[in-house]
């Protein structure tokens, strides 16, 4: 298996292992677990302490950049492919109550970033991950907050906590740009 193919394969197991994740930590891990709630992680200082954000966050914004990830290396059939099992995956493993706003936001947010990043990828990569990532993470947000509690009370720390995943890719988007570049590979 060649190293562009192996590493697709890689990102596209890493893609579909943040839904469980993310599912598990929004109701495992935060500073703050309230009953009937979201476990909380703060995403940003504000005036009056942080903004917080359901914990699950983290995974969602990493799996934005993961599916770009897998788009490039295996092409845009694999990346519909991905968010068609991740939306899946998404519905079954999210809990009961949440089951719905999962996996809508899922396909919802996923197909907004794909239809961004593939007219982007092959001219600027970093731009095409930070702008699909942008744009997913809002979709997502935005999707998720109205459909699971019909109110967008933790939409700036939804969007800080994704936002702060894809902007911690960025440098490994970058190196992989390059390495590309080096190896002369093109997208797939």
């Amino acid at each position: 298996m060649t190293g562009p193919r192996l590493e697709g394969l890689l990102a596209l197991v890493a893609f579909g292992l943040t839904i469980p994740a993310a599912n598990w930590l929004i109701g495992n891990v935060g500073t703050v677990c309230p009953p009937q709630s979201p476990c909380l992680i703060p995403v940003a200082p504000a005036a009056a302490g942080f903004v917080m954000a359901p914990s699950g966050v983290l995974m969602i914004g990493m799996a934005l950049v993961l599916r770009d990830l897998v788009q490039r290396r295996l092409g845009v059939g694999w990346a519909w492919a991905a968010i068609v099992a991740g939306t899946a995956l998404s519905a079954l493993l999210a809990p009961p109550s949440l089951v719905l706003a999962s996996a809508a936001a899922f396909l919802l947010s996923e197909t907004a970033d794909l239809l961004v990043y593939t007219p982007l990828q092959r001219r600027n990569l970093v731009v095409a991950v930070l702008a699909s990532g942008a744009v997913g993470l809002v979709v997502d947000s935005i999707f998720f907050l109205l459909i699971a509690f019909g109110d967008l009370g933790f939409l700036p720390g939804q969007v800080l906590g994704k936002l702060w995943m894809v902007l911690l890719a960025l440098p490994l988007t970058a190196w992989l740009r390059r390495a590309d570049m080096r190896r002369g590979l093109e997208p797939a």
